[in-house]
């Protein structure tokens, strides 16, 4: 995630391009010739109360928490209004059906995010590439040839004016008066603060939030070190803007430090300039210094909303995203642990107990899960994030396919730097075998949030790359799989190889290539994924929030 420029563009993959059908949705009695409907299906999320034990707290940064929560609250909003439109709370009260209007809700619309954002209510199309950024009736190429100073920033909307012309409209003056109210309240919350510095940091995010100006109080986000609270909050990713991931759509996070766990993992972000001149490609694909004064912490967290609410939860972040200051100053890399643990319990282990085989069960982990996500995030470090060949940053040269290209590499590289770190003995008495089976475990859980989502898109990939060199072994009579531990290390070599070239190339054909021919389910993967759904373990979690389950109230 990014909370700097505040977004690497993560758009998705897309194989297709459609014309932009952004503006506001048809009710539902009009007929909207598009996708076949899919299926309601609220059951494929597990129900997760979010809590931690905030006894250790002082009364003032008890209240702290739910100031936050009231300003993710709007966050929440404005995300539900980039998603869909203005009008979202009157279209979910004229919806009569209990289990669909719940859908909607965990969806943020009438589309499936887990199932390629295809619509489940009469009357819709295929959801908007471009959300509600980009007027309905603009094409590609009307964008593209319009002269708009700006028009690939992340914090505006393009619109029309009376004569046709497009124009922009920054999301400060679009949601003035709500982004003054959540200033006002993070304000207020600064006030309650134990740390100086957060307290700080708080007052810079209120001035960004009316503003549009990110990058001082991103800055400053990265030397506050002392804060037992923490909020991540405003425009972060654009993987809503499926046009061009240009465009950031709001969430929140609120979040409680883990000590016991952060305390044990501080030290890892320190390796990252001796795992980066390893990196198995030639000197000019790892030619940038990755800052090595990451922080890496482990969190409780106590609310999402927006982005980070909609679909697939996340369980780990990475910040800031904007490339030079991950250069200057490294990022900070929160391990989200009560909600890792939910999906661990609650998804992971189930598949387990269907698609691997029984003597590699043994070696799926809780730790070994919580690493490979907490490596993940720490290897969007490794790399480089300017092409070698003047095509500009990696992020702008592959465009709606730099998403998954970078999910892609964080991915193997966490992999990679596992492999190496457990060779040079900083790991602890620990199995490498472990990280191996649960990291093909997990790919099973991510493939199921399907091609909408760049995680899973990068998953497919990942997973048919593993099966052609033979690091993944399908047993043709039980259906189950295995790791070939001597060809896993070749594969991760292979793999980070291809994705760092790619990156550093800026090869956007060739990653389109690598995405066309490996990022699909193939019909017999498809069908391991439904005897997944025929044993009815869930996709994803959603969860039970608030002051109430907090005890705040």
């Amino acid at each position: 995630m990014k909370v700097l420029n505040l977004v690497r563009p993560l758009g998705i993959l897309l194989v297709a391009v459609f014309v932009v059908s952004c503006g506001e949705e048809p009710p539902p009695e009009v007929a909207v010739t598009a996708l076949e409907k899919v299926e309601v299906r609220p059951e494929i999320y597990a129900d997760f109360t979010l809590t931690a034990d905030l006894g250790h707290l002082s009364d003032e940064q008890r209240q702290m928490i739910a100031l936050l929560i009231d300003a993710s609250q709007i966050m929440d909003d404005l995300f539900w209004r980039q998603s869909f439109g203005d009008d979202y709370e009157a279209w979910l009260d004229s919806i009569a059906d209990e289990r669909t209007r719940r859908f909607a809700e965990l969806n943020y619309g009438p589309w499936d995010a887990l199932d390629d954002d295809k619509p489940f209510m009469d009357g819709f199309g295929p959801k908007p590439l471009g959300a509600q950024f980009y007027p309905e009736d603009m094409s590609k190429e009307e964008f593209e040839e319009a002269y708009l100073p700006g028009k690939a920033g992340l914090y505006s909307f393009v619109r029309r004016d009376p004569a046709g012309d497009l124009y922009l409209v920054p999301f400060s003056v679009e949601y003035q008066d709500e982004l003054a109210e959540a200033a006002r309240i993070l304000r207020e919350a600064s006030k309650l603060a134990k740390s100086p510095d957060f307290s700080n940091y708080l007052k810079l995010r209120a001035a960004a939030l009316i503003s549009d100006d990110f990058q001082l109080s991103d800055s400053y986000w990265m030397d506050v070190k002392d804060n037992e609270i923490d909020v991540v909050i405003g425009p972060i990713e654009t993987y809503l803007d499926r046009l061009y991931g240009y465009r950031a759509a709001y969430e929140s996070y609120v979040l409680v430090k883990d000590l016991e766990w952060s305390d044990r993992l501080s030290r890892f972000a320190g390796f990252l300039p001796a795992l980066q001149e390893g990196l198995p490609v030639p000197d000019e694909y790892k030619w940038e210094s990755p800052g090595a004064n990451a922080d890496l912490n482990a969190y409780d967290v106590v609310y999402y909303a927006g982005h980070s609410n909609a679909g697939s939860k996340t369980i780990a972040i990475n910040l800031p995203n904007d490339e030079q200051v991950q250069l200057d100053k490294g990022s900070r890399r929160l391990q989200l642990k009560n909600a890792m643990q939910a999906k661990y319990e609650k998804i992971l282990e189930p598949i387990a107990n269907v698609l691997i085989d029984e003597s590699q069960r043994e070696h799926i982990t809780f730790n070994a899960f919580f690493s490979n996500t907490m490596f993940h995030e720490v290897a969007h470090g490794l790399g480089i994030k300017n092409t070698i060949n003047g095509k500009g940053t990696v992020a702008n040269a592959l465009q709606d396919l730099a998403s998954s290209m970078e999910e892609g590499k964080a991915d193997i590289l966490g992999l990679y730097m596992i492999t190496e770190l457990h060779k040079a003995g900083e790991l602890g008495d620990v199995d490498l075998r472990d990280f191996y089976v649960t990291f093909m475990t997990g790919i099973f859980r991510s493939v199921r949030f399907g091609a909408a989502s760049a995680h899973g898109r990068a998953n497919m990939v990942r997973f048919n790359f593993f099966l052609d060199e033979g690091a993944f072994v399908r047993d043709a009579e039980t259906g189950r799989y295995s790791v070939d531990f001597e060809r896993m290390e070749t594969a991760i070599a292979n793999l980070s190889r291809l994705l760092l070239t790619l990156q550093g190339d800026g090869d956007y054909d060739g990653a389109k290539e690598l995405t066309e021919s490996k990022g699909i389910i193939t019909p017999q993967l498809q069908a391991d994924l439904d005897r997944l759904t025929e044993a009815s373990i869930p996709v994803d979690i959603v969860f039970q929030q608030g002051v109430t389950e907090l005890g705040l109230e």
